[in-house]
């Protein structure tokens, strides 16, 4: 088995969407940043790969066997074993995986460029392992919807920008439980005043579906402006606005 020393990680816990396990650029001053003593390096085939890196799925109980308590992570001059963490890796992508117990993975991150680039060096030649599970095989695509984006939605987008991107669609998915057609109208009239007169005798669902269609591609000083107005007089979405207009990448 391959292993790597000194891996920097920068957990992202829960996090379904490997677009929101941020790459080193986007790492920030008060993210919390740990050293990885000593972790196994898996290579496996693609499809295992993206099914670990962009889902919160049960993870194969041969591979978890396999990499049982053989992570130590450093604290305070202590090295401490860790039930279930690795780096996992299809030749193309790279993530580190720790279930904090569970057979899921819970707590995702990059890695450092040093040390990715070292990672593509070390399995080169490598054969992927096998581990046979129960995923999204024979062509079918995972389901992606309102508070789980597709990655076309977030591509080309920064950490701020996808963060902000989720907090509005989240705002939007509060909307959509409402069903106040007079409440949607105006925040339709908001992001798009020139169709006033064509939303005017359109049902709820339409005018939402509208709105939907409209903001959730790319990101705009306009989705800014309305995921602003959106979250207004709410103190959970306020707060998280907040956050992100207040961190700062390193």
């Amino acid at each position: 088995m391959l292993f790597l020393h000194d891996v920097w990680v920068n957990w992202f816990e829960g996090e379904e969407n490997g677009y929101n396990v941020c790459h080193f650029h986007e790492w920030r001053k008060d993210d919390s940043v740990e050293l990885l003593d000593q972790v196994p390096l898996l290579k496996v085939n693609q499809v295992l790969f993206r099914y670990i890196e962009n889902d919160l799925s049960e993870i194969p109980q041969s591979l978890l066997k396999d990499i049982h308590q053989k992570a130590y992570i450093r604290k305070n001059h202590e090295r401490i074993q860790l039930d279930y963490c690795f780096v996992v890796t299809d030749g193309q992508g790279i993530i580190a995986i720790d279930t904090i117990g569970y057979s899921i993975p819970v707590r995702k991150s990059r890695l450092i460029p040093r040390q990715e680039q070292l990672v593509y060096e070390m399995v080169k030649d490598v054969e992927a392992d096998d581990y046979p599970f129960q995923g999204p095989l024979h062509g079918e695509e995972k389901e992606f919807h309102i508070l789980s984006l597709a990655p076309d939605h977030m591509r080309g987008l920064t950490r701020k920008e996808r963060q902000l991107k989720q907090l509005l669609f989240m705002a939007l998915d509060q909307l959509q439980t409402t069903k106040n057609t007079a409440e949607i109208k105006y925040w339709y009239t908001e992001w798009n005043p020139q169709e006033y007169e064509q939303i005017r005798s359109m049902e709820f669902q339409d005018v939402f579906q509208k709105l939907y269609s409209e903001t959730v591609n790319g990101w705009s000083p306009k989705h800014m402006s309305l995921c602003e107005h959106l979250v207004k007089g709410q103190p959970f979405f306020e707060k998280l606005w907040d956050t992100e207009h207040e961190s700062k990448v390193n």
